[in-house]
């Protein structure tokens, strides 16, 4: 059979959605209510092999039981759709593929560095959190005295990551159509469709710089160009971030999803990330804007590599 790139290009960045979004899901299980000397105590039921295990969740609440059903339903409607679309890639002839024991090896260095990664972008998008509390909302979702819109922005960057973190999405090719994904994850819960291209003007604070709406087959086209040139691996990734950044293709969330698409990029080809650290914030900004209003990037690229390039 003929593969169907295309098709299986989406599935497989499908798949890997549906397990980013399975692995953030707060209680995994089926909600029951125990109770006991007439107190009502809610606990997840969950089947692990033969056994039927439950585990406890709190004390009742109506507020809770509601959050437990929705999770349970929305597990179910992925793990749905994920057998879906296996059965779906074993009728286009899909099989798994090993992945380069380099690139491995990028991702196990990109794990261990996650969290540093994801307050240094949250810093540069202005989130005015604390290391600690960015750790704390990685692994728990909430903290106390830290505004709602910060908490989402950096939930919706942890779940970007995980994304492009994924075995299938780094075994498929970094693409538009990739980079939608991710810019929809970054918006997600700020706009509808945050990976749709944008199609009214914006403004970029700071600059003069106004840039003009894009059109989808042009931004193709340039990334394929990127892609295709005779440049080194590290020349490219940088020129596909400072491109989306320039270019704005979407309504908001530039920045965000320019990094995590040119590190799909890095870690797919085993040389690294590329992170803008907290201490080189202010310059990175001042040579960005210069960028934007001169559109020569020889100071701000030759900046990225000497600075934000972190190596194996």
């Amino acid at each position: 059979m003929d593969f169907d790139f295309n098709d299986i290009a989406d599935l497989l960045s499908e798949r890997a959605e549906c397990n980013a979004r399975l692995k953030n899901i707060p209680y995994d299980g089926t909600p029951e209510v125990k109770e006991l000397k007439g107190s009502k105590y809610l606990y997840c039921r969950k089947r692990i092999g033969s056994r039927v295990e439950s585990s406890y969740i709190g004390v009742y609440s109506e507020e809770l039981h509601q959050l437990l059903l929705r999770s349970a339903k929305e597990a179910r409607d992925l793990k749905r759709r994920l057998r879906h679309i296996e059965k779906s890639l074993a009728l286009l002839g899909y099989s798994e593929g090993n992945l380069n024991p380099r690139v491995s090896l990028n991702i196990d260095f990109a794990r261990a560095n996650l969290k540093a990664n994801i307050y240094d972008q949250a810093v540069l998008e202005g989130v005015a959190t604390s290391f600690p509390q960015t750790e704390e909302i990685i692994e728990n979702g909430i903290v106390s005295g830290v505004r709602p819109t910060d908490v989402q922005k950096i939930l919706n960057l942890k779940h970007a990551w995980e994304f492009i973190l994924d075995k299938d999405v780094l075994m498929s090719k970094t693409s538009y159509h990739l980079l939608c994904n991710i810019a929809k994850l970054v918006n997600e819960g700020f706009f509808y469709d945050g990976g749709r291209i944008r199609g009214v003007p914006v403004t970029i604070g700071g600059t003069s710089y106004v840039p003009p709406i894009p059109f989808e087959f042009e931004v193709k086209e340039i990334i394929d160009e990127i892609l295709s040139s005779g440049g080194n691996d590290i020349d490219k990734a940088v020129e596909l971030c400072l491109f989306c950044m320039r270019t704005q293709i979407f309504n908001d969330g530039n920045k965000r999803a320019a990094v995590i698409f040119a590190n799909h990029y890095m870690v797919s080809h085993g040389i690294g990330l590329l992170m803008i650290p907290e201490a080189y914030v202010p310059e990175f900004k001042k040579l960005l804007v210069e960028f934007y209003e001169s559109n020569n990037s020889t100071e701000i690229s030759s900046f990225i590599k000497e600075k934000c390039w972190r190596k194996l």
